[in-house]
């Protein structure tokens, strides 16, 4: 791939990744649980690549091409949004209580941020309308691969900053627990935000 092209996309991608949403606030909520901040990251790289190969493929094209997907994507990230920002925000000083549970609610970290970004549908028209502008068809490599390559580089700034962002959290602030306790809430109130305009920008669309 031409040098341009991948640092023109890195430019847009670190500026996007660096914009804070529920992924943010879920690797904050992560940050101030110790160690869930690894399967937290890790969790949503996996949802973005998922996303990476689906576009690649050429599915993506087709889900959004198709009446109606669109809507039950935002219904049930958005729902899932609502309740994991709920639970956040009643229980934001919760902590694991023993190894075993320690290892069960890893791999629940791990699974949540798969949700976070995998279900997320902006994640998605993002990645099926951004993606593909910087590919070229006369390229040495496929488009599917370029879209690959694309597609980790923007989760190599997603793992930087969201990584940043936990450690920050957790150095910052579990020597302040108020302030940890406020942090987490803000966490879920703004998980629950996210939710709530992607419910305002789907029934709009619906009204238009």
């Amino acid at each position: 791939m031409e040098a341009s092209l991948l640092t023109a996309f890195w430019i847009v991608s670190i500026s996007l990744v660096m914009v804070p949403g529920a992924d943010w606030a879920y690797v904050i909520s992560a940050g101030l649980r110790g160690g869930a901040v690894a399967p937290a990251v890790g969790g949503m790289l996996a949802g973005y690549l998922a996303i990476t190969l689906i576009v690649a493929a050429g599915v993506g094209t087709l889900v959004m091409s198709v009446p109606g997907v669109l809507p039950v994507l935002t219904a049930v990230g958005g729902a899932y949004l609502v309740w994991l920002g709920i639970r956040t925000f009643m229980r934001p000083s919760e902590l694991p209580a023993g190894r075993a549970q320690d290892e069960r609610s890893r791999w629940r970290w791990t699974l949540r941020g798969f949700a976070i970004s995998g279900l997320n549908p902006k994640a998605i028209l993002l990645f099926v309308a951004l993606l593909p502008q910087f590919t070229r068809r006369d390229a040495l490599w496929p488009v599917s691969t370029q879209i690959v390559a694309l597609g980790l580089l923007h989760m190599i700034n997603c793992a930087s900053v969201y990584s940043v962002v936990g450690v920050g959290s957790k150095a910052i602030l579990t020597t302040r627990p108020t302030a940890a306790r406020r942090v987490s809430q803000l966490s879920g109130a703004t998980m629950i935000v996210v939710a709530v305009i992607l419910f305002a920008e789907q029934a709009f669309a619906f009204m238009r």
